[in-house]
């Protein structure tokens, strides 16, 4: 499709990864590691219908999107792992690739991006064409539960089967991996923000308590838990009363929010089981040997990994480091051009 497009034109592998996640956006260079890390977020006004103007990107847009109102908006061009608006996600790239930190590595970097499994071709061009105008001299595409079961350690260009959980901002992906392959990938469209959204409604129902999505993810973080009755945890969040509108202060406890994330992480450990369901008999043996991995944010809530293991009746383990193991995980491949060969998705 893209004629600008050979792989043997890269002897010395790439120079930049890009992990352009629905919550944040991460740049790994080759030698230097982690050198960006960003939320996935772009500011602007609109002075005429059509013409928007950025006034902030990154932390820089977070911060605005919490203390400003008015005419400023602000959209995550990022959404479920895909790009949902070009003209801001380009813009943002643009913003990312120019900074100083990544400009002072390489000024037109040859570029590796994750993307979820099973995205389309148009979502496939809209990524090279979004890097391309943001300054990237070549483009090459792999999946994003291949980096983070790099990035975890895992043996995936061996014949033995391996498991990896990647709960990110917008999607989960289980995915089963042998020879530098995929075997099998169950997506959900369920991670970090599905989660923060069903704290927020479970509130404003039982408890008629109005909070922020920031507040839900704090306690997520702060209190939250995969099994809810579990050593119980309190603290205080600040909203509003549901019915007079007026603000108010509420003591949550972990298993309140535990109870309110209890779906979401149901969804998850149901795709695990369909994952399992559709893996050949010797590659889930090999499951067994070296146990699941997760990765991703969706990682670090508390006793998850209990959870799953008490559900699936497998051995489960976090990766060290999860938030950045699909960054490490595109680090290590820029570096091994034999592998960045075999795992590059066709365009």
């Amino acid at each position: 499709m893209f004629s600008w497009f050979k792989s043997s034109s890269l002897p010395t592998g790439a120079d930049i990864y890009v992990d352009l996640g629905t919550a944040n956006t991460l740049i790994a260079a080759r030698g230097l590691g982690i050198i960006l890390n960003e939320p996935s977020i772009v500011a602007f006004t609109e002075p005429s219908p059509g013409k928007r103007k950025i006034i902030g990107v990154g932390q820089a847009a977070k911060t605005i999107m919490a203390k400003t109102t008015g005419n400023v908006m602000t959209i995550k061009p990022v959404r479920d792992g895909v790009i949902a608006d070009f003209d801001l996600a380009q813009e943002m790239l643009r913003y990312f690739l120019s900074s100083k930190q990544v400009k002072g590595a390489f000024s037109r970097p040859r570029v590796v991006v994750s993307l979820p499994y099973g995205v389309t071709e148009v979502e496939k061009r809209a990524v090279i064409d979004a890097c391309h105008l943001a300054g990237a001299k070549q483009v090459l595409l792999i999946d994003e539960p291949m980096a983070a079961a790099i990035g975890a350690g895992l043996p995936v260009q061996s014949a033995k089967g391996c498991m990896i959980i990647d709960i990110g901002g917008g999607t989960t992906e289980v995915a089963v991996i042998a020879l530098s392959d995929i075997v099998y990938c169950e997506a959900v469209r369920c991670g970090g923000h599905k989660i923060d959204q069903a704290i927020v409604d479970y509130f404003k129902k039982v408890k008629r308590f109005v909070i922020s999505d920031n507040t839900a993810e704090e306690l997520k973080i702060a209190i939250g838990t995969a099994v809810p009755k579990k050593e119980i945890r309190l603290a205080l969040a600040q909203g509003r009363d549901a019915d007079s509108g007026l603000p108010r202060s509420l003591e949550i406890s972990s298993e309140d929010v535990g109870l309110a994330m209890n779906d979401a992480l149901q969804e998850i450990i149901n795709a695990i089981h369909r994952a399992l369901e559709h893996t050949p008999p010797e590659l889930v043996s090999d499951i067994i040997e070296l146990g699941i991995v997760l990765a991703g944010g969706g990682a670090l809530i508390r006793d998850f990994d209990l959870r799953i293991r008490n559900e699936v009746r497998l051995p489960v383990r976090i990766a060290d480091n999860p938030l950045v193991a699909i960054a490490k995980g595109g680090e290590l491949a820029l570096e091994d051009q034999a592998l960045l060969e075999k795992i590059q998705l066709p365009v």
